[in-house]
């Protein structure tokens, strides 16, 4: 049986060894910019989504060469946990149905319900990295993206993912950092 303090060393070895997942925020931040540029197209909001569906494909490949630039783990085999953080990320895929249901009835909001959804998808990693700085955010983009698409006109819907990607680029950093003073207490434990 694992003990409580052995889980938490496991937490806090993958948030270091991955930064807290900064890849992929850094990696979601540019791909939300290159969708609020979508936004702006003078086309139809369904063109507009389906566009935006096909540019999130892109968000993968991105993290992994961030990875690399960032000298982030992809993955750890010998960390037990490594693999719940795919399920995580796999479970905003259960709210798609609600995605799918803006593109068919109301096109010109699909960019909010997806902003809302990848937002609060980000809630678990709280728990997963071990910083609070995950489920702030997930509440800050989710009631935001909320509150911009009241507010805003059909024509003004890109400010929405360009919103979501200045958070997810705030975020980024804060989580580098907060990676940074983990490592530092970490190693400092490790060597007394």
């Amino acid at each position: 049986m694992i003990t409580k303090e052995k889980f938490d060393s496991l937490r806090t070895e993958l948030s270091i060894k991955s930064k807290n997942g900064i890849d992929f925020t850094f990696s979601a931040s540019i791909v939300w910019l290159v969708i609020s540029l979508i936004w702006m197209l003078n086309i139809k909001a369904y063109d507009k989504s389906i566009l935006t569906f096909m540019v999130g494909g892109v968000m993968l490949p991105l993290a992994l060469l961030l990875s690399k630039l960032l000298k982030t783990t992809w993955t750890n085999k010998e960390n037990p946990l490594q693999p719940f953080g795919l399920w995580l990320n796999f479970a905003q895929l259960f709210y798609f149905p609600f995605l799918i249901f803006a593109l068919i009835k109301m096109p010109e909001y699909f960019v909010m319900v997806y902003v809302i959804i990848t937002g609060a998808h980000f809630f678990p990693y709280a728990w997963f990295y071990k910083t609070k700085l995950y489920a702030i955010f997930a509440g800050l983009i989710s009631v935001g993206a909320l509150v911009l698409g009241l507010i805003l006109s059909a024509q003004k819907m890109h400010l929405i993912p360009l919103f979501m990607s200045a958070l997810l680029l705030i975020l980024s950093i804060l989580l580098y950092f907060d990676s940074r003073k983990k490592w530092g207490r970490h190693y400092l434990t490790q060597n007394n």
